[in-house]
């Protein structure tokens, strides 16, 4: 089965966790497609930057929580350094 092609950052490559993850939620997936490049890029590098396993799954889930309620951009957080 092809798995369905979900946009990706400015910088940054979406991995397949949080492609994933975005895929497998409707209203996480509309938010995703209509949230600019660089928007997506500050979720990927904001998910990515944590160091553990673990800190990256919570992330994912807080990420999908988040944009399940309309945040476009990760919050409290200085932005990614990359762009």
């Amino acid at each position: 089965m092809a798995t369905k092609s979900v946009a990706t950052g400015t910088v940054h490559k979406l991995p397949d966790d949080l492609r994933k993850a975005v895929a497998s939620d409707k209203k996480v997936l509309a938010l995703w497609e209509d949230i600019t490049p660089l928007a997506r890029n500050e979720w990927i590098c904001w998910v990515t930057s944590g160091k553990k396993a673990e800190t990256r799954g919570i992330r994912i889930e807080k990420a999908l929580s988040k944009m399940r309620g309309g945040m476009r951009r990760p919050c409290c957080w200085a932005g990614c350094v990359h762009r």
